[in-house]
């Protein structure tokens, strides 16, 4: 389980594909005090770390994971958001987030406001229903809280640290990001539609 508080942004270092692929990625932390078998998420997406050294962990995207996010995009260089999995005791500053991406959104818009950005976003018809103004979404593994929603298309206004902070400052209109809904609203879907 995760925040949706990224901690770090990491650097795709090498990519190898025989079959399932395996990632490098350098990061600003200790990685020798990762232990094998944790659970990171890498722009959102729950990955186990199988290798790691000081300053870089590897992980195995299978063929599922390739197909239902972004990582099939990723390149050598790619910055990606960084989340290590939540402890018992650790602060909740985001929401519940589990790492299991629902579908891609697509950046429509990016307008600055201030200190901030509002991001218009589109998402499938079949996810749209899960999402619901002043609630959760997390994009890219960033807990963001949805400012209006229209049909499939809803807002998000990131604040001046989360645009530095994370991979959000330099994106781009049109550029896919990995969308996991509000764990609670897939529940509630499910248990008002037995």
């Amino acid at each position: 389980m995760f925040t949706g508080i990224i901690s770090a942004i990491g650097r795709i270092d090498d990519i190898q594909k025989p079959g399932d692929w395996r990632l490098k990625i350098t990061t600003p932390w200790d990685c020798a005090k990762i232990d094998l078998g944790a659970s990171i998420a890498c722009s959102g997406v729950c990955l186990t770390v199988v290798a790691r050294d000081a300053d870089w962990f590897a992980v195995e995207v299978s063929a599922e994971s390739l197909s239902r996010t972004t990582i099939g995009t990723w390149q050598v260089g790619a910055q990606i958001n960084l989340e290590r999995a939540l402890r018992l005791g650790d602060e909740l500053g985001g929401h519940i987030v589990s790492g299991h991406v629902d579908g891609l959104a697509i950046i429509d818009k990016i307008t600055p406001s201030g200190d901030s950005h509002q991001l218009e976003i589109s998402v499938p018809e079949t996810l749209s229903k899960f999402i619901a103004e002043k609630g959760s979404v997390s994009l890219d593994g960033i807990s963001l809280t949805v400012n209006a929603v229209e049909g499939a298309r809803f807002g998000v206004n990131i604040i001046d640290h989360t645009w530095a902070h994370t991979t959000l400052g330099h994106a781009t209109i049109g550029q896919q990001l990995n969308l996991e809904i509000d764990m609670l609203a897939r529940y509630v879907l499910r248990l008002i539609s037995s």
